[in-house]
């Protein structure tokens, strides 16, 4: 039996204030990024779910909104928050397996890596996610390691909650439970708890689900099209990527090992087995690398427990570990958050280069349409093709037409009046989807020098040739 020390609430405390603390204080620099546009959108129209993610998220970021005003930095104070409690959860992970106070702490700082640090800055669903899967293995580990099945129980509340951001948590539980199948303890599996615990799951998601099948399950469309457009890339950088996804990747090989060697573990080895089982199954459907996140970062937490024990009493392993770490989790912060110029370190975090000059490229927008006759203005209604575009000019298009797109969940905000006859388009392609005349008169651009997406973009006027509620079916799609 793992005996566990008192939980170490100072420095495991000062950690998760430390990290939550960083992200406020930054939570203002560079801008919006494309996601956080949209999900500033889609919180003006609450509902149980959306084409392309349950509520959680979107509802989150309109509180920030509610509570603080409509800002950047206000969108960003309760990712802020979540990813403190990440912190807190970890260090509790560390000690459910005999982690001390250091272990706890090393445990907890794994939030400064570089991208648990931008996920939150940027207010992702990552943020709530993390936390949930480490919410999860937490109470396994209680219900397995410490013989307290009503521990399920926790497991199955945190999880129904958990699908009110993302289904991946689902994934979580099948590669756990197919562990435990493979390695044990199999009797856990007949646990009324555990089956008790499913159906609280299922109970507390089920109105998020009866969304999905009442809309054709969309969330399985939005996975296809994800897989389709992005699934090479990823499958490429799935194993590379591991190996940064948290600051010293020693601690969590450590807990694999660990997991695997120790008797002590030997009720929650399980874990060890249960990511490579997510390793595969995300290069299977093609998903995003981060996805195995959460379960890295459980590992990294069980691994602080054998890393303390490595440095208890030698002084020259505390200063070259303590030296390793602090060097690791300061390049992720300095990479991060926004304490260098934006173009210092777009190129090596994309997130960065998504945050940048949406008020100018909405500048450019209404440069065009300013432009138009005061007829055609008044015929004329905004039309972008991703919500990135959508997003900034609903947020900074003061005196402009109303904007729509096609793109995922946006479609559904249409289509536009069919006596709004000229659009100003904004494309990546020519669109040729909307038929009619198009003129390019803009290109995108932008004075920080930052290559993103957008400077593939022009701004076009369109006189359509057909109405919009013949055409808003062929514009829709998922990305």
């Amino acid at each position: 039996m793992v005996e566990r020390r008192p939980f170490a609430w100072l420095p495991a405390g000062v950690v998760a204030a430390g990290v939550t603390a960083l992200l406020l204080i930054t939570a203002g620099g560079y801008g919006y990024h494309r996601d956080e546009l949209y999900f500033r959108m889609l919180g003006q129209h609450p509902q149980w779910g959306y084409v392309d993610q349950p509520p959680f998220t979107p509802l989150m970021a309109r509180a920030g909104i509610e509570l603080f005003g409509d800002t950047v930095w206000a969108m960003r104070v309760p990712a802020a928050i979540l990813l403190g409690l990440v912190a807190l959860v970890a260090a509790a992970i560390a000690r459910e397996v005999g982690g001390g106070a250091v272990a706890q702490a090393l445990a907890a700082s794994g939030a400064f890596s570089a991208v648990p640090l931008s996920g939150a800055h940027v207010t992702s669903t990552a943020d709530a996610d993390l936390l949930v899967w480490l919410g999860v293995i937490f109470f396994v580990i209680r219900a397995l390691l410490h013989e307290s099945p009503r521990a399920w129980l926790g497991a199955g509340v945190v999880t129904g909650l958990g699908l009110y951001n993302k289904y991946l948590v689902v994934l979580l539980l099948l590669c756990i439970g197919a562990s435990i199948l493979l390695v044990g303890p199999r009797k856990a599996l007949l646990s009324p708890w555990l089956w008790a615990g499913l159906g609280l799951a299922l109970l507390i998601g089920l109105p998020n689900l009866i969304y999905q099948v009442a809309n054709d399950f969309p969330q399985a469309k939005m996975a296809e099209a994800v897989a389709e457009n992005k699934g090479d890339d990823s499958r490429t950088l799935l194993l590379p990527l591991q190996l940064v996804l948290l600051a010293v990747p020693p601690v969590w090989i450590a807990g694999i090992v660990t997991l695997l060697r120790d008797r002590k573990l030997r009720q929650i080895r399980a874990l060890a087995v249960a990511y490579p089982l997510m390793v595969v199954l995300v290069f299977v459907i093609a998903g995003q690398p981060y996805y195995t996140m959460g379960l890295l970062y459980g590992l990294f937490a069980i691994g602080a427990v054998p890393t303390e024990r490595w440095l208890s009493g030698h002084l020259t392993r505390q200063i070259v570990a303590g030296s390793a770490i602090v060097a690791l989790t300061g390049f992720g912060v300095v990479t991060a958050l926004p304490l260098a110029p934006p173009k210092t370190f777009a190129g090596l975090n994309e997130t960065i280069a998504d945050q940048v000059a949406w008020p100018e490229y909405v500048r450019q927008v209404a440069d065009v349409y300013e432009s138009l006759p005061p007829d055609d203005q008044r015929r004329a209604v905004l039309f972008t093709g991703n919500y990135g575009e959508a997003g900034a000019l609903d947020r900074y298009g003061k005196g402009l037409p109303e904007v729509y797109s096609g793109q995922n969940e946006l479609h559904h905000f249409g289509p536009p009046p069919d006596d709004k006859t000229v659009a100003v388009v904004v494309f990546q392609a020519p669109p040729t989807v909307l038929g009619g005349r198009c003129e390019a008169r803009a290109a995108l651009h932008n004075s920080e020098g930052v290559e993103n997406e957008e400077l593939e973009a022009k701004v076009y006027v369109c006189r359509l040739a057909e109405p919009w509620h013949t055409l808003w079916p062929r514009v829709q799609h998922y990305d």
